[in-house]
């Protein structure tokens, strides 16, 4: 029998209000989650931009290395760079350029920050991008059939190889990847590079530099999807197991559903809400980079910068690296809550 009439119009004037009432209350939730990330990259700011400024020394006397001798050289510095203000006249001179994108004068580069920070941000997305994308696809993937066929030979193996490689610093992987592929021990030779983001005497922009810049990220990329694996194959295995005796799913299989539709239909997508979390917030510390690693195989992205800038020290770079290391984070925290808060409504009360 159908509705017509007042009852259908009634059916759809609720069903209309419950949809309304479900955006008024994701937006409400949305809003929240926004206002707390500006409240993060707000508190970020302050602590930018004094942490580089409670450390002990004159910042003239550090960051010359000696070679501001006379006191008409550190003046000099002193007004080129802006420390000749107070405290208070510092830091609205930074809000300012920091909006603007003046991130300040690299003593190291002689270059804007901006522009180094735009320059060695590539190769860290690429680097730690990939990876994560790797690592996301095939630690899901174990999770979900280890998790499913609990105690099996491949839940204990993939459980035990993940956690493995998890416990491994991942410079000391790196290194043992470069001595057995790169240098070659024993009967095998070496087949990748040691090395850099591709050759000196090739086009990056080419067809040919970019084969060569893959071959020269391979191992690298392995490096860290190795030491990424078991974060996503372990929390993915571990919300899979709490699916497995659900009702929903016993009702599935009553239905005649077989054990593979069953998993793949119901199952697989209520355990992926915690992992989706994590993948997003991985994507956030892509843009910091892996200091380790890049160090190691020589890999001019942010996490190598970062070890430079440490070196002189560069205070502005350092601050410049920090912001936007930090404001990745909290952009990708932001989409991770808004994209858990969108497909699963039970996290907004």
């Amino acid at each position: 029998m159908s509705l017509t009439g007042p009852d259908s119009t009634a059916v759809a004037a609720v069903a209309g209000g419950e949809d309304r009432r479900r955006r008024r209350g994701y937006l409400r939730y949305a809003g929240a989650k926004v206002a707390g990330a500006m409240g993060s990259l707000v508190f970020v700011l302050l602590v930018n931009f004094f942490l580089f400024r409670v450390l002990p020394g004159d910042p003239a006397r550090t960051l010359g290395r000696g070679r501001l001798s006379t006191p008409e050289q550190l003046a000099e510095f002193n007004r080129t760079y802006g420390l000749d203000q107070s405290l208070g006249e510092q830091f609205l001179t930074f809000l300012k350029n920091t909006l603007t994108g003046d991130l300040g004068y690299s003593v190291l580069y002689r270059t804007p920050v901006s522009e180094v920070l735009v320059d060695r941000l590539w190769p860290t997305i690429l680097l730690v991008g990939s990876s994560t994308v790797f690592a996301a696809l095939i630690g899901v993937w174990m999770g979900i059939r280890g998790g499913w066929d609990h105690g099996g030979r491949f839940d204990r193996t993939s459980t035990g190889v993940s956690l493995t490689l998890y416990s491994m610093p991942e410079w000391w992987l790196g290194l043992v990847l470069i001595a057995l592929f790169a240098v070659g021990a024993g009967p095998l030779p070496g087949l990748f590079p040691t090395g850099n983001l591709h050759s000196a005497d090739v086009d990056p922009a080419s067809l040919e530099g970019v084969l060569d810049t893959m071959w020269h990220l391979a191992l690298p990329v392995l490096t860290l999807t190795l030491a990424y694996l078991a974060d996503y194959a372990l929390i993915m295995r571990a919300s899979l197991l709490d699916e497995v005796g659900s009702d929903y799913l016993t009702t599935a299989r009553a239905k005649g559903l077989r054990d593979i539709a069953v998993r793949n239909r119901h199952a697989v997508p209520n355990a992926l809400l915690p992992t989706t979390t994590v993948v997003a917030l991985s994507f956030g510390f892509v843009v910091s980079g892996a200091i380790t690693i890049e160090t190691i195989f020589s890999i001019p992205g942010l996490g190598l910068l970062t070890t430079e800038a440490l070196r002189v020290p560069d205070f502005w770079l350092l601050q410049g690296i920090f912001l936007i290391s930090s404001a990745g984070v909290i952009l990708f925290n932001l989409v991770a809550n808004l994209a858990y808060g969108w497909l699963d409504p039970r996290v907004r009360t």
